[in-house]
């Protein structure tokens, strides 16, 4: 126990800031829980596909419209002491804009590529609420990484269970009242959601922040200055994050709809341990990169956690796979129940493939990461599109789940030199914590 009590004091920031994204997961996978239920008890499985499929969309383009500045400001934040409030005001101005144009653009074309897109375009109020939802995910997508890179964690805690709760109210008021609801119309609580949790954040900046009296101005040349490390982030993020979003996609395309219901809901389910490690590894590059001389000794606590997390959440889910999935519907737990076991084991490759990226990332190995990831952004498409033809939705499940393994075999070796490194000095290394500015953002501490 004292071993324990120590090892916890000693990663005292790490652990309380990787907690507080722990603790969002488990907020937005309790209410989202509720949230997918309500959607499948209440809409038609076609329904649920075609929002879940546009959801998808909307993360993917706002992982696109990121630009790589959410995974920027983690990194550089701790070194531009005084800068925080303009580098993040210039981020978000530029993905906000970025997200609106390629909402644009999506909800003109796709419907061209698949009928079940049609919704999207079916008037301008729906292209204008496509449009807000893809602009304001790229914002909160930024703002999140920012107040971990700030070390202020609990602030998206907050956050995301704001935003959480009122789409699920949002949800609930649906469907009471509207007597007649298309995809859109669950799409839609998305947006309500993040327009809620945005204003109340920035109301609290108000009251409780220092408020000086003047408008923080964007600071371009600095993020001009830091435009090519942005872009390398940006296009390491898409080959990595990328292929997880296109599967719902994929599933609708290849299969169909109703069938990406199915699986969207078995998605949602599994992916409580993959979030486990990516929010431990998130915060690893969080507080090594100012001090990578104590990655080994953090990156063995991060492994362990992870592990032991993936190990209990898939003893839950492959024993449990049929009662959960009932809890939406019959026909649910009848078409996805492998798939949501098949997933779940997804969890252990991840693991190792997480702390591949936040590895390089400190190391400054970014370039060399990429040549090793880029198979990987068509490798885990196309097998899981060739499973999707054999086998159906488990079919598909299994071969994402085989392509992450062929994945992890390539990244290993570079995680077990990491962690093998031993250096006596660091157990007694602390990171700073770092204030939130006052000015721009208006939030102390």
């Amino acid at each position: 126990m004292r071993v324990l009590l120590q090892l916890a004091k000693a990663n005292r920031v790490m652990l309380v800031n990787a907690g507080s994204l722990l603790g969002t997961l488990a907020v937005t996978t309790s209410l989202g829980f509720a949230y997918w239920w309500l959607a499948a008890r209440q809409f038609p499985p076609e329904t649920v596909g075609i929002s879940s499929a546009a959801i998808s969309a909307m993360t993917l383009l706002g992982l696109v419209c990121m630009l790589g500045l959410g995974t920027l400001l983690i990194g550089e934040l701790p070194r531009q002491p005084g800068r925080e409030a303009s580098l993040i005001s210039t981020a978000l101005i530029v993905v906000g804009v970025a997200g609106g144009c390629a909402g644009i653009v999506f909800a003109l074309i796709a419907p061209r590529v698949s009928a079940s897109f049609q919704p999207l375009r079916a008037s301008l109020g729906d292209i204008a609420i496509f449009t807000v939802g893809v602009s304001l995910t790229a914002i909160t997508l930024v703002l999140d990484q920012a107040l971990i890179g700030l070390l202020r964690g609990e602030l998206q805690l907050w956050r995301n269970t704001l935003f959480a709760g009122t789409k699920l109210a949002a949800l609930f008021v649906a469907a009471l009242w509207l007597s007649h609801a298309i995809g859109l119309t669950i799409y839609a609580t998305w947006a309500i959601g993040n327009i809620v949790s945005l204003v109340a954040l920035a109301g609290f900046a108000v009251l409780k922040g220092k408020w000086s009296g003047r408008i923080q101005l964007p600071h371009w040349g600095l993020l001009r200055r830091l435009g090519p490390a942005a872009l390398e982030h940006h296009i390491f993020n898409l080959m990595l994050q990328a292929p997880n979003l296109i599967l719902p996609l994929l599933v609708t395309i290849t299969l169909s709809a109703t069938a990406n219901a199915w699986f969207y809901i078995s998605y949602m389910l599994s992916s409580f341990g993959f979030f486990v490690c990516y929010a431990l590894t998130t915060v690893l590059y969080a507080t090594n990169s100012a001090q990578p001389t104590t990655l080994a000794h953090k990156a063995r606590l991060t492994l362990g956690l992870a592990t032991a997390t993936g190990v209990l959440t898939n003893c839950v889910l492959f024993f449990g796979a049929k009662q959960i999935l009932d809890l939406f519907g019959h026909i649910y737990a009848e078409q996805a129940m492998w798939s949501l076991r098949i997933l779940g084991f997804g969890t252990f490759p991840l693991i190792i493939k997480d702390h591949y990226v936040a590895i390089c990332r400190i190391q400054g190995r970014i370039m060399n990461a990429m040549l090793l990831t880029a198979p990987g952004l068509f490798l885990e498409s196309c097998i899981a599109v060739l499973g999707g033809h054999i086998g159906g939705l488990s079919g598909l499940s299994l071969g994402w789940v085989i392509a992450l393994c062929m994945e992890a075999l390539f990244m290993f070796p570079t995680v077990h030199k990491a962690i093998r490194y031993t250096d006596t000095s660091i157990d007694s290394v602390e990171p700073r914590q770092y204030r939130m500015p006052s000015e721009g953002i208006g939030i102390r501490e």
